[in-house]
């Protein structure tokens, strides 16, 4: 015989409620937004050239995926920010943060260091009016990483005594003197960015590489072709440190400077405070540093000797007589290092017609 000694019913399930149209597009919203923000983030981001201090090596024009996972991906300094923006909302003047909350940045671990001759995207470091994090970026060459010696010879670079591997398409400004007017057209067939060609002492000023301007010279309707070169021992008074009356240097002649690094220590004297300044008072994180009468004081004590807290690296563009780098603003700080440029995917001619728009030849080019 068999006993039943409970019996239960079965359970009708209650049909599950279908999303309605607005909430699966507002969920797919969501994430796509988390996904591209997470990848943006940690692995690559889209940049676009926007000045020519990097021709002709990268052009105005390119546009770039810049790998995150070399260097390592930083952690947010400012977290209250809108999901894909840099400093303002797109199309718009409108903050896209909020500097309220400030927190420590730490970068995991990547697959290399900061090497030379590395084309970097970092945070243009005198910019105050924005967060480390959130500051306008910049692409230039490394020249010269932390703990190096670097100096400029009549425009050789010089890293610990050696001359440098120069960039094989840098650029310098020449002067060419013509017989008679040059059209746009002459400018545009040798790949001269109208933009950047101006008159001046009765010829035309381009940017251009020694291959360039020597070809040139050698037509039959140019007179000269000059070389705008700095004289060693002209002071120009917006070359770093900014102290022309003891460093006589221009952007052609330049140092030697040591660049700053991570537990390096350093004497603290006249000579050597203006080249270590924005380091110890905006870059290393010191909140009660301050300089009177020409000395250095840290929690109200003078000190003689600074030990640096971060790697310091060394840019410049390879259109080395147009671009603003560190032979005029000083060093660029580690967490100030944003990622390496790896990969050129579209390039779009300003200058071009509508059939050469693009420049076909630069399409997934690797950048070296």
């Amino acid at each position: 015989m068999k006993v039943k000694f409970w019996e239960t019913k079965p359970t009708k399930k209650e049909p599950k409620k279908k999303k309605s149209v607005a909430r699966e597009w507002g969920d797919a919203i969501l994430f796509a937004v988390v996904a591209a923000s997470l990848i943006r983030w940690a692995t690559f981001e889209a940049y676009t050239i926007p000045t020519p201090s990097m021709e002709k090596s990268l052009l105005v024009g390119d546009f770039l995926f810049v790998s995150k996972l070399h260097y390592g991906p930083r952690t947010p300094k400012t977290p209250l920010q809108v999901p894909l923006t840099h400093q303002t909302i797109w199309g718009t003047n409108i903050p896209s943060y909020s500097d309220l909350i400030q927190l420590d940045s730490y970068r995991l671990p990547g697959f290399s260091e900061v090497k030379r001759n590395d084309v970097v995207v970092f945070n243009y470091p005198p910019e105050d009016e924005h967060p480390a994090d959130l500051r306008t970026n910049y692409i230039k060459r490394c020249i010269a990483i932390a703990g190096d010696s670097i100096e400029i010879r009549n425009m050789q670079v010089f890293v610990n005594g050696q001359a440098a591997e120069n960039p094989t398409q840098m650029q310098y400004k020449y002067l060419i003197m013509a017989k008679n007017h040059l059209s746009q057209k002459f400018f545009q067939d040798r790949n001269i960015n109208l933009s950047d060609v101006y008159t001046a002492q009765g010829g035309y000023v381009v940017d251009a590489s020694p291959e360039l301007a020597q070809q040139i010279k050698e037509l039959d309707f140019i007179n000269d072709v000059i070389l705008l070169s700095a004289e060693k021992g002209k002071a120009d008074s917006q070359i770093f440190p900014h102290v022309p009356s003891k460093y006589e240097w221009n952007h052609d002649n330049f140092g030697p400077v040591y660049v700053p690094k991570e537990g390096a220590t350093v004497a603290i004297t006249p000579e050597s405070l203006p080249f270590y300044e924005k380091v110890i008072l905006d870059y290393d994180g010191n909140e009660n540093a301050e300089i009177r009468d020409g000395k250095l004081f840290i929690d109200g004590q003078e000190q003689t000797e600074y030990t640096f807290k971060q790697d310091y690296y060394f840019m410049m563009g390879d259109n080395r007589h147009n671009s603003m780098d560190s032979r005029f603003w000083g060093y660029v700080p580690a967490d100030h290092i944003v990622g390496k440029a790896v990969l050129i995917w579209m390039s779009t001619n300003v200058e071009g017609s509508f059939l050469n728009k693009i420049r076909w030849n630069r399409l997934f080019n690797t950048i070296d």
